[in-house]
Order: structure tokens, then sequence, then C-alpha cells
């Protein structure tokens, strides 16, 4: 340790160190932001301006297109920026900064995909007691749960990231801050920043897994009880988007957190990070969209009537 040169500065490796993959990765990804914007923000424009839309349900659906935005915009554009240039540098506060709003984002949106999962039960199994249940406080108070939640869980390990130095001569093998990386190069003993880690994993990770799959166990029984084939049609709709947006934010938060030796795996790594970091923030209005009848009627309106405005405006 004593011949290690702590440093105010970290290199991040990036995507790849193939000259001729920059400008194709770089325009790749730029149309993959590009897409990942529109698409949140035509479901954000959908719910705000459909007022058959103003229901629990798209109110949730809303917030989690304003933190998929929020989640890939702390990562991708840094990522965009480093792709051309060689030196890669980044201060330790930017570094700590862009970890304390990505966990935040990525906690708060477990904490909201267990919300919706609650939403879809009350819907569901107690129809007649859901508007009394799932009132605009009740609503209000769940997403002010959800970022307070996230926030403070991300500001946990924030606070113990601040206590460690960083080696100069360890870049960290990603196109961006994240935790595992960052531990790697670290100079000091990480025991405890480890420890912290897997024991908040079993206890937030493990309820915030539980509370937001026990309620399908209940929400499924309750379906092959509908006598109406149109009925289950409508609630399996409903809920085989949100599962599937369930699935695959867990399957790739879990494939780069829940590894060990993050040092023998550094490919994989970056494809994982890539996966839940960039990618996923895409899919999610990409599967609302194709699955959510209601969304994809709402979408239908809007067409219509920008046809018939766009017509209308012609013939003036």
């Amino acid at each position: 340790m004593k011949n290690q040169t702590t440093s105010d500065m970290l290199v991040l490796s990036g995507l790849s160190d193939l000259p001729s993959l920059q400008l194709p990765l770089f325009l790749v990804f730029l149309l993959v932001y590009l897409m990942t914007l529109a698409g949140n923000l035509l479901i954000i424009a959908l719910i705000f301006t459909d007022s058959n839309l103003h229901t629990p349900m798209f109110f949730f659906l809303g917030t989690l297109a304003c933190l998929d935005m929020g989640y890939s915009t702390v990562t991708t554009p840094r990522m965009l920026f480093d792709l051309p240039r060689q030196n890669k540098q980044i201060s330790l506060h930017d570094c700590i900064t862009q970890i304390y709003f990505f966990v935040g984002f990525g906690s708060s949106e477990l904490i909201l995909l267990a919300v919706m999962s609650f939403d879809r039960y009350v819907a569901i199994c107690h129809p007649l007691h859901y508007i009394q249940i799932m009132r605009c406080k009740t609503c209000a108070l769940l997403i002010s749960g959800v970022f307070v939640g996230g926030m403070a869980y991300s500001l946990l390990h924030t606070l113990f990231l601040l206590k460690l130095t960083f080696c100069s001569s360890k870049p960290l093998q990603s196109f961006f801050c994240d935790f595992p990386q960052l531990l790697l190069a670290s100079c000091s003993d990480t025991f405890i920043n480890v420890l912290l880690i897997l024991i908040s994993n079993v206890f937030f990770g493990g309820g915030i897994l539980t509370l937001t799959f026990c309620p399908y166990i209940i929400i499924l029984n309750t379906i092959m009880k509908f006598k109406s084939k149109a009925m289950r049609s409508k609630a399996f709709s409903t809920c085989s988007s949100h599962l599937t947006v369930v699935l695959i934010f867990y399957i790739s938060v879990d494939f780069n957190y829940f590894r060990p030796n993050f040092d023998y795996h550094v490919g994989e790594n970056r494809v994982a990070s890539v996966l839940y970091a960039v990618i996923t923030p895409m899919l999610n209005p990409l599967i609302y969209s194709l699955r959510n009848q209601e969304l994809k009627t709402s979408l239908k309106r809007s067409l219509m009537r920008f046809q018939r405005t766009t017509k209308a405006t012609e013939q003036h």
C-alpha cells in the first residue's frame, strides 16, 4: 500500500479499445439514447394529455418513464462523450456523484416495480375497493416513498465510498462509475463496503423482490377464477407487460451485481452494464406500447387527432 499512488482522478476503460469501433459504437448508442428519450417522453405525453389514462396504473407508469430517462441520462451522455477520446479521465467527485444518482434511480425503480405490483393486486383482487384504496393521496405517498427510499439507499453506500482512497494505476473496467469496478480500483480495505452491499442486497433487494412477486401468486389465482375470457385476457395483458419489465430489470441487475470475481469477467461485466444501464430503459416503453392495450388505443387516438389537425391545416 505504501507504493500505491493515490489520486483524485480516475480512468474509465470505456466500451472498446479498438479505434475502428469508436464511431460505430457512438452512432449506435446515440440512436439508443434518443430512442429511450423519445419512447419515454411519448408515454409521459400520452398519460398527461389523455384523460382516459388518468388512473393510478398509468400514474406509476409515467413515473417509471421518468426514472428510466434519469437512469439512462446518468450514464449514456458521459459514455458518448468519452467514446472518441483517448484519455477517459473522470474526477473522483464526478464518479461518486454519478454512482449516487445511478444507484438512486435504479433503487427507486426497484421500489416502484413493487408498488406497481401492489397496484395490480388491488385492481384485480379487490376491484370494488380500488378507488378507495388507491386515492390520489395514497399514490402521492407511495411515489414519495419510492424516491425517498431509493435515494436514501444510494446515500448510505455513497457515504461509505467517500471514506475510501483510490489508486491512479487502477483504471475502472467499465464505461461509467459503478460499485463493483470502483471497489476494485480502491487502495483501501473494502471489506466494510462489500459487507454492506451484501447485507443491503439481502434485506433491501430480497424484501423488494418478495413484495414484487408475491402479489402475483394471488393475482394469478384470482385471474384463473374469472369466468369471462375477455376479463382474463385484459388482466393478463396489464400484468404481462409489468412482469416482462420486472424480469428484464432483475435479470440484468443480478447478472452484474451478484457474481464473484468481477476482475476475471471484464468483457461479461461490460455487456451486463450495457444491458441494464442503456438497453433496459429503451425497452420499457416498447414493451408497454406493444403489450398494453389502453396505451396502444391512446396512441391511435392521438395519431388520428394529429392527422385530422394536419388535414384541417392543409385545407385552410
